[in-house]
């Protein structure tokens, strides 16, 4: 069963980054941009990802540091998806086994 404070946080979380790419078109749709500008933009979602990411490349729990090896060995070899997915299930039983 889900904490409603859980289902809550998981509704707002997706709502902002839903109105954060619905406000980011709108304010943008009629604006000529550079291509400097145009490059910036393109890469910011990965600079999030590695921001949310980073903390787990210093951390002292074994099964962290396992399940990022596994997950760009992962990303070596498969498309986003699978690598993922490899990631979570990974992240998952080591975790449960590990800790």
């Amino acid at each position: 069963m889900i904490h409603m404070t859980t289902f809550i946080a998981i509704v707002c979380v997706g709502l902002t980054t839903y109105l954060t790419r619905i406000l980011g078109y709108l304010l943008l749709k009629n604006k000529h941009l550079s291509k400097r500008t145009t490059r910036i933009l393109q890469v910011i979602p990965g600079c999030v990802l590695i921001s949310v990411i980073a903390p787990y490349f210093v951390t002292d729990q074994p099964a962290n540091l396992i399940a990022i090896i596994i997950t760009l060995f992962a990303a070596c070899y498969f498309s986003l998806l699978p690598t993922v997915l490899i990631s979570i299930i990974a992240t998952g039983i080591l975790r449960y086994f590990m800790l």
